[in-house]
């Protein structure tokens, strides 16, 4: 009984043709997947987008960061200083990933420069709170983790 043997060289050949085989089919299968964007308007989205970050930008410059206080009756938000005697507008949104129905916004409503929101509004969640604002004309914006399971 004899054997064939296989010389290296065969041997190379046939471990690149496989590797150009491989390679070949990963490509068409990446060329036949369908790729969806987000949304349909992605550039004007982007292009707001620049806003937020030019307002995380602007909020960078500021004294201090925004305070997130909570306890077992309400969470307490509390602007820098700088806003003590400004007119400010903007709104503090809540957003749970665990799930859209813990989600809540509010309008900032300011009284000596903080906010009050009842714990009975929000549920004992992990939230990332996002508040925005506007002062004089420039536009600010912070996100923050808050844990509220244990108050």
């Amino acid at each position: 009984m004899s054997t064939m043997k296989i010389s290296w060289g065969t041997r190379v050949a046939v471990l690149y043709g496989g590797f150009v085989v491989l390679m070949v089919t990963l490509v068409t299968l990446a060329m036949k997947q369908d790729f969806q964007l987000v949304s349909k308007d992605y550039y004007q989205k982007e292009i707001q987008y620049q806003e937020v970050i030019d307002a995380g930008k602007n909020q960078a410059t500021l004294s201090a960061p925004v305070v997130f206080k909570a306890n077992s009756e309400a969470v307490t938000i509390a602007l820098p200083e700088e806003f003590a005697e400004k007119i400010v507008t903007g709104n503090v949104e809540f957003y749970a990933p665990v799930d859209a129905k813990f989600d809540a916004k509010f309008a900032l409503q300011l009284e000596s420069n903080s906010m009050s929101i009842p714990r009975t509004s929000l549920h004992p969640t992990k939230y990332q709170v996002k508040i925005n604002w506007e002062a004089e004309g420039k536009k600010y914006y912070q996100e923050t983790t808050l844990n509220l399971f244990k108050q």
